[in-house]
C-alpha cells in the first residue's frame, strides 16, 4: 500500500508544471497564500484565461487543489488537455479539489467546490451566473453541466430565461456522460445514472436519477 502510494505520489511529482503552478498562484492569491502553493497545476493544462479571482475558505494546504493531474487509463493523456478558461467571477474552493484530465472550466459567474470534489476525466463546466458543487461530490467522465442554453429560446412570443443557477447538494455521485441544464437541483445523498439528462429541481435526498429526461427511479438509496 505505502508502495502504491509512493509511486502514485512518484508520477504526480513528475507532471507538474512548475511554470504554470507559480503563474497560478501568485496571480490568483497574495504572496502569503501563494507560496504555500494551495494549487498545483499539470503541465497538460492549457491557461486560456487567468481572470476573476479564487476564493479559499478554511485552512489553506499546500497541493491541497490539483488541476490536470487524475485521469482515466483509456483515455490519451497527452492528447487530452484541461483548460481553465476563467474570464471574470468568482471560483470558491471550501476545500480539497481534484479536477482531473482533459476538463474543461469556464467561468464568469460565481463557481462553488464543496470539501473533497473530484472529477474523473473530460467533463466540461460553463458558469454564467451560479453553480453550486457541496461536499464530497464525484463527477465521472465526459459530463457537462451549465447553467446558461447561451441563445434565447422564443415561445409564443415570451422569451425564456438564458441563465439559471445549477445546484448540486452533497455526497453527490454523477455518473459518465451526464447532462446537467440550466435551472437544475440536485438534492443531497443523490445518484445520476450514466447518460442521464437532468433538466428539473429534484429536492428529495437519497434518490436514484436516470433517463431522458432524468426522473426518480429509486428513493432511499446512498452511495459509497
Amino acid at each position: 500500500m505505502a508502495s502504491e502510494k509512493y509511486l502514485a505520489m512518484n508520477k504526480m511529482i513528475k507532471e507538474i508544471s512548475v511554470i504554470k503552478t507559480l503563474r497560478f498562484n501568485f496571480h490568483y492569491f497574495k504572496f502569503r497564500e501563494a507560496v504555500r502553493l494551495p494549487v498545483i497545476v499539470s503541465r497538460h493544462v492549457l491557461v486560456n484565461c487567468l481572470g476573476g479571482s479564487i476564493k479559499l475558505t478554511g485552512a489553506i494546504r499546500s497541493g491541497y487543489i490539483r488541476i490536470g493531474f487524475q485521469g482515466v487509463p483509456v483515455f490519451d493523456r497527452y492528447r487530452s488537455r484541461t483548460v481553465w478558461n476563467v474570464g471574470g467571477g468568482t471560483v470558491i474552493f471550501k476545500g480539497r479539489a481534484e479536477i482531473g484530465q482533459g476538463c474543461r472550466i469556464g467561468s464568469g459567474g460565481v463557481l462553488t467546490f464543496g470539501d473533497n470534489f473530484q472529477i474523473t476525466a473530460e467533463t466540461t463546466i460553463i458558469c454564467e451566473v451560479s453553480i453550486t458543487f457541496g461536499r464530497d461530490v464525484l463527477c465521472s467522465w465526459q459530463c457537462q453541466i451549465m447553467d446558461t442554453d447561451y441563445h434565447q429560446i422564443i415561445t409564443d412570443g415570451e422569451p425564456r430565461k438564458v441563465t439559471s443557477p445549477v445546484s448540486i447538494g452533497d455526497h453527490v455521485w454523477i455518473g459518465s456522460r451526464v447532462l446537467i441544464n440550466k435551472g437544475s437541483e440536485i438534492a443531497d445523498n443523490s445518484v445520476i445514472a450514466a447518460g442521464s439528462t437532468i433538466t428539473g429541481k429534484f429536492r428529495e435526498t437519497n434518490t436514484l436519477l436516470a433517463g431522458v429526461p432524468a426522473a426518480v427511479k429509486k428513493t432511499n438509496i446512498n452511495w459509497r
